[in-house]
């Protein structure tokens, strides 16, 4: 896992930049887990799998998949964070984007899941369309606007609790108008933060919660052999990595996946995506 001092300085600089960007990925984003009931849903070949609801019909919270270590799997996320007000920003030529990411993980063939806020979607809707349709990667939602869902999230503006769903439900509508025709019904609460208010609040929608048990550290790193050492002391069989998939935020994490993934494939890890790890949590329960 992430050293301590690490977390404190990876948080310092998340706090200090406010809502400047990814404002996700903190070793602990809530201290008010919930977690799913232990009735595993119908399952429907047809559709993504999902976790059946938490207690009273909360949207159900996943972690990690199972820890078999016979069959050693490891997701890697990444969130292409932007909120709703960097338009500016963007237009000045800040990069939000992060395309030689993207080019490696195809080169190393590594399937991944991409959190992608709708309004990153509507800034790159080519790459946004590109990424959706490829196989190799699928698409969930990391909100609309990015604000937070809770108060006293990493500097983050707070959204109104009777918009949160009107929010996620936004992202999902620039995404098939951007050409991503299948998003998963994954959800990742911006900066990670949540409490039982945002959990109903989005409870009607289906959405499974995901969050992660392995944080990179990349966002606002410059020493790509750090956040490598900080996956691979942390992966463990089932584990989700939360990386970042904007370059202003996390320039090295280009250089650091194409340390990471030969290193977890000699240890005999297989990549997947988090809908894999969901159906096998839910199978198993």
């Amino acid at each position: 896992m992430i050293a301590p001092v690490r977390r404190i300085t990876v948080l310092a600089a998340l706090c200090a930049l406010g809502a400047a960007l990814a404002a996700c990925g903190t070793q602990q984003a809530s201290t008010r887990i919930v977690t799913a009931t232990t009735h595993p849903p119908a399952v429907d070949a047809s559709r993504p799998p999902t976790l059946a609801p938490g207690p009273a019909g909360l949207t159900p919270v996943f972690e990690h998949g199972p820890r078999a270590r016979r069959d050693r799997t490891v997701a890697l996320t990444f969130d292409a964070d932007m909120t709703v007000d960097q338009g500016d920003r963007a237009a000045a030529g800040e990069r939000f984007d992060n395309p030689e990411l993207i080019a490696a993980l195809r080169q190393l063939k590594v399937p991944a899941t991409m959190f992608m806020t709708g309004r990153w979607a509507e800034e790159y809707p080519i790459q946004a369309r590109s990424i959706g349709r490829d196989p190799l990667f699928e698409v969930a939602n990391h909100s609309y606007s990015h604000h937070a869902f809770t108060e006293d999230c990493h500097g983050l503006p707070t959204m109104a609790p009777g918009r949160m769903r009107a929010d996620l439900e936004r992202a999902y509508r620039v995404f098939r108008e951007a050409g991503i025709e299948e998003p998963m019904p994954y959800f990742r609460f911006p900066g990670g933060c949540y409490d039982g208010r945002a959990l109903r609040s989005l409870s009607a929608s289906g959405v499974t919660a995901v969050q992660w048990d392995v944080v990179s550290g990349d966002a606002f790193a410059t020493d790509a052999d750090a956040v490598a050492r900080d996956v691979l002391e942390g992966v463990r069989p089932g584990s989700v990595v939360v990386m970042h998939c904007t370059h202003s935020a996390a320039p090295v994490t280009e250089r650091a996946v194409r340390a990471i993934v030969p290193a977890l494939r000699e240890r005999g890890y297989r990549f997947v995506k988090v809908s894999e790890l969901v159906g096998a949590t839910a199978t198993a329960r």
